[in-house]
């Protein structure tokens, strides 16, 4: 039986301002923080560091309006049936989702401390990995400002920063 546990923030970010949270969420229930009310635009960089439990077997990065229109679904994955480790990208639309992208090189580890930074640029989100690699994923959706951000699963938050 999984309990999920829920943060939410509220938050109104000026665009010419920083807006830093450090800090730990865990549990081995399903961990979730939303932000909503951001302004994350072209340009911006959303960084994330934490720890991947170590039998993690997913945690997600969502960048978009609301839970059901997502332009961004990072979703790294360490047990799927298909493809073993895999780094899977989406949308969602209307609580519809889109074509996954799947990328095979997938640098996360279970039980190790990582940092990843997601940026828009306009008509792509750029994803930089930690082996210095950067995942692509169009913006399919055409979202030009990001309101609302969510980090859920397997995944240990220590620190975000929007920049």
């Amino acid at each position: 039986m999984f309990q999920e546990r829920k943060l939410c923030f509220s938050a109104s970010r000026p665009s010419s301002s920083t807006f830093h949270y450090s800090g730990l969420f865990t549990t081995k229930t399903i961990m979730q923080l939303e932000l909503k009310n951001m302004a994350l635009k072209a340009g911006d960089q959303l960084k994330v560091k934490g720890v991947i439990l170590h039998d993690a077997e997913r945690f997600q990065i969502d960048l978009g309006s609301d839970a059901e229109d997502i332009a961004l679904h990072f979703n790294p994955r360490f047990h799927d049936d298909s493809d073993g480790a895999v780094l899977v990208c989406n949308s969602k639309t209307a609580g519809c989702w889109g074509d996954e992208k799947r990328e095979i090189h997938n640098p996360l580890q279970k039980g190790k401390d990582v940092k990843l930074v997601l940026k828009l640029t306009g008509d792509m989100f750029e994803v930089e990995l930690p082996d210095g690699q950067e995942m692509q994923f169009p913006n399919r959706v055409g979202m030009d400002v990001i309101s609302y951000i969510r980090v859920r699963g397997d995944f240990k938050l220590t620190s975000f920063k929007i920049c």
